[in-house]
């Protein structure tokens, strides 16, 4: 990997390139300098992405204008050129390489260890929304297309359903039906969207807590990273996925179902370090969908998790027989704890727009 590393403007020597973190998606190593600064090296996914030029000028873009608007160099990503000039390396091996500036004196957390930590998370991506609020989001390619469309999430399970490819259909009519009860209100963004009622903002569209740096010391949020689903969407998908992998009391395959919930003061810290980070910036309308957000990223998620599993766990990695199911059990799970809280999760809104 070193060779690749020389392929990029460093600032001084690499020494070492080693694997770091615990991503699923992209091959992810830090690499240290002779005394100099460090770096992040990535191999990007070609079978998630398939096309990593248009990603990559998505990132160069919002990059771009969210370094003009924040002088913090730690506030965004940094994009290191390679020694031809251009932001990511596509190599003699075929493979996509990017090089990131370290971002120093911060951690990344998968579960939160402070009290503040999912507050902070919650901002850094309000932060986000308010930083590209003039952004054209209608400018940026959808890397993954369709990604939160939920009417094309449920013709994909209508398909699984009526295809049925290894007759497990049966086992799991109660999801079935589940789903199917709620299809007409999951298209409600989407035609929001349509209708003018909500506007095209730039999203995230991967708002866990490990794409958030915090600050070493104080955790207060640093920079939001995983730029690889920036793409045009609406400020309650990213809301929405912050309630999904927040606020539930339980992990996303956790089988037994009775620890799976709603947590109300999680899900009022989210609400309310997301409307800090966002500034006022969200519109009435933007701010009254944020619950639906919530319920609908959630049901969403276990929609793919169903189709998923009927068509044969070919698109999300399983480590147990049943793990996609057991996966769409808990976000259906989460759903029907967010419609019995409804009127707690509306109460809640209300005080954080106070």
């Amino acid at each position: 990997m070193l060779t690749i590393c020389n392929q990029f403007q460093l600032k001084a020597k690499a020494v070492s390139c080693q694997p770091y973190g615990n991503g699923h998606i992209n091959a992810t190593y830090l690499v240290k300098t002779e005394n100099g600064p460090d770096y992040i090296l990535q191999k990007l996914s070609r079978q998630a992405f398939h096309d990593i030029p248009a990603l990559m000028r998505n990132i160069e873009r919002v990059t771009a204008y969210l370094a003009g608007q924040d002088p913090d160099p730690r506030h965004t990503l940094h994009l290191v050129p390679t020694l031809a000039g251009e932001r990511y390396l596509h190599a003699s091996d075929g493979e996509f390489y990017r090089l990131y500036d370290f971002i120093t004196h911060s951690v990344s957390l998968d579960r939160p260890e402070r009290e503040n930590d999912l507050y902070e998370c919650a901002y850094a991506f309000g932060r986000f929304q308010r930083a590209l609020e003039s952004f054209p989001a209608q400018e940026l390619s959808e890397t993954i297309p369709h990604f939160h469309d939920t009417p094309v999430r449920y013709q994909a399970l209508h398909q699984a359903i009526a295809e049925d490819r290894l007759g497990r259909a049966k086992e799991c009519e109660q999801e079935i039906a589940f789903a199917l009860a709620r299809e007409q209100e999951a298209a409600s963004l989407v035609n929001q969207l349509a209708g003018g009622t909500l506007p095209l903002r730039v999203t995230h569209n991967d708002t866990k807590l490990n794409n958030v740096m915090l600050d070493t010391d104080t955790h207060e949020a640093v920079c939001v990273i995983d730029l690889d689903t920036v793409m045009p969407g609406l400020s309650a998908y990213d809301f929405g996925d912050l309630v999904r992998f927040g606020a539930s009391t339980g992990a996303e395959d956790e089988q037994d179902l009775s620890k799976i919930g709603l947590s109300l003061p999680h899900y009022s810290q989210l609400l309310r370090g997301f409307l800090a980070g966002c500034g006022g910036r969200l519109t009435p309308a933007e701010i009254a969908a944020l619950p639906m957000g919530g319920k609908l990223m959630t049901l969403e998620c276990g929609v793919r998790f169903l189709t998923d599993y009927l068509m044969g766990d070919v698109y999300f990695r399983i480590h147990r027989p049943g793990h996609n199911l057991d996966r769409c059990r808990t976000q259906f799970k989460l759903v029907g704890s967010m419609e019995e809280n409804w009127s707690a999760m509306q109460s809640a809104l209300r005080q954080a727009d106070c």
